[in-house]
């Protein structure tokens, strides 16, 4: 679920009919978003049910974290290039690069022979995926109108919302009709019927000219993508050797430290208050939910041998939870403020992971399971919203794309991040006949208690006594 975002609340506002995202001169480019919004959502679904199988397979289990953080690290990279690409020449080359590679690494997957092959193909995926999400927004600016915007947006939440209601059951279906190859391969035909939907709107897409930006320091933005995309997925590989390996990681956790800082606002890296302690929230919360959503159906599988599909059950439950606790958000509006909602978010998502842990602990009832990570993405609904309106609220004319930019930058790798720490974990644990799911769990318990810790510290300095600012409807 790396891809979902803040547009999983409608947004306030209302199209004319005549004037609506499905009428003629929209139609085939609104229908065409959508289908590829949701066959990435798909695509994410589909894999968190069938890795495990898949792990087995290809006796991977090893890099089973990894297939998770390879994605979502090299996505960073493709937001990043996509969005300087479509800056210097339009959305239209770089969207159509995102789609070849997004589907290139379907393939790979879906023909891989080993689990390292397999990684290989999802960095691919990561990087189509990241900047296919870019080149979609870049789109929605460039064809509609502003008061059509808040509808295409509303859309792209539905689409992340299906998914998670039929993919699990779909791909557990697939899994066990034509083997879990299919899964991936099935994709690449969707997603063709998708691009042959939006291809017209593509053809007339204007190019831009050059646009400058401010630098935040020394080197380029895509060469530090680079290098803490390369870094994050070092600290599992290294980690999990013995000997040296976890002094390794932890010089590949400080230079990951050293390339993220000109990607976020001074100061997100020791929670400052105020903006960067938001972008720190946004990524804590993705490395905790994300950490825990990982391994459910894996550990559902093992500990309690459920099939796939029931597995899978706990995926859909979530993505409701998911989008009701957003639509409560929304509806709070200036009940509620922001940053209220992000306390309160973390700290659900700490009592979600945390009952998981103790579920897993003492081997209780299953479906207890699914409700510890439904509380989870209550507490996601709750506050991934409100961390797009609060650094909005904390924004400028001047520092809003790079705010926005660094948002999603924060929720990629802190979620990647989360994931190979856990990857170490889970690895480190079977070789010393600990129980690997709980030191996986446990990674996502310490990032929620972080996650409490730096959302405490998201309302701005002057308001410390006062206010916390100017609500949202989210």
């Amino acid at each position: 679920m790396t891809e979902q975002d803040d547009t999983r609340a409608p947004l306030p506002g209302t199209v004319p009919v005549s004037t609506g995202i499905l009428a003629p001169a929209y139609a085939a480019t609104t229908i065409g978003m959508f289908a590829l919004i949701a066959i990435v959502a798909f695509e994410a679904m589909a894999v968190v049910t069938v890795m495990p199988s898949i792990a087995r397979d290809l006796d991977g289990v090893p890099l089973y974290a990894l297939s998770f953080a390879a994605p979502l690290a090299s996505g960073v990279i493709g937001m990043v290039a996509a969005g300087g690409w479509s800056d210097r020449r339009g959305p239209t080359l770089p969207l159509v690069a995102s789609l070849v590679l997004f589907c290139l690494g379907l393939v790979v997957c879906g023909t891989a022979p080993t689990m390292e092959l397999l990684v290989a193909g999802r960095v691919l995926q990561g990087l189509g995926g990241g900047a296919l999400t870019v080149g979609l927004y870049v789109i929605v600016g460039l064809v509609y109108d502003e008061d059509q915007q808040p509808s295409v947006f509303a859309s792209f939440a539905a689409a992340w919302v299906l998914p998670s209601l039929f993919g699990p059951g779909v791909a557990a279906a697939v899994a066990h009709a034509w083997g879990w190859r299919w899964v991936f391969l099935s994709v690449v035909v969707l997603a063709a019927f998708a691009t042959l939907l939006i291809a017209p709107a593509l053809r007339g897409l204007p190019t831009r000219e050059p646009v400058g930006g401010r630098s935040r320091g020394p080197g380029t933005p895509l060469a530090w993508a680079v290098l803490a995309a390369v870094a994050v997925l070092a600290v599992e590989l290294l980690g999990s050797d013995e000997g040296a390996g976890p002094l390794l990681a932890g010089c590949a956790l400080v230079v990951l430290g050293v390339a993220v800082r000109p990607l976020l606002p001074r100061g997100t890296l020791v929670a400052a208050r105020g903006l960067p302690a938001v972008i720190g929230t946004r990524g804590i919360l993705a490395a905790s939910f994300f950490c825990a959503e990982a391994y459910i159906a894996y550990v559902l599988q093992e500990d309690w041998d459920l099939s796939p599909g029931r597995a899978g059950i706990a995926l859909t439950v979530v993505g409701l939870v998911w989008a009701g606790a957003s639509q409560v958000q929304a509806r709070l509006g200036s009940l509620v403020g922001h940053v209220t909602l992000m306390r309160v978010s973390t700290a659900t998502v700490l009592v979600g992971t945390t009952s998981l842990w103790l579920v897993v602990w003492l081997h209780l009832w299953a479906p207890l399971a699914v409700v510890a990570y439904a509380v989870c993405g209550a507490g996601m609904g709750l506050g991934y919203p409100r961390t797009g309106v609060a650094m909005l609220a904390a924004s400028s004319a001047d520092d809003r794309g790079f705010n926005a930019a660094a948002l999603s930058i924060a929720d990629a790798l802190g979620a990647a991040l989360a994931l190979s720490v856990s990857g170490v974990a889970f690895t480190t644990a079977d070789r010393l006949g600990g129980d690997p799911f709980l030191a996986a769990f446990g990674v996502a318990v310490a990032s929620g208690l972080v996650g409490v810790l730096v959302a405490a510290r998201t309302s701005p300095q002057r308001e410390r006594a006062g206010s916390e600012g100017a609500p949202s409807p989210g």
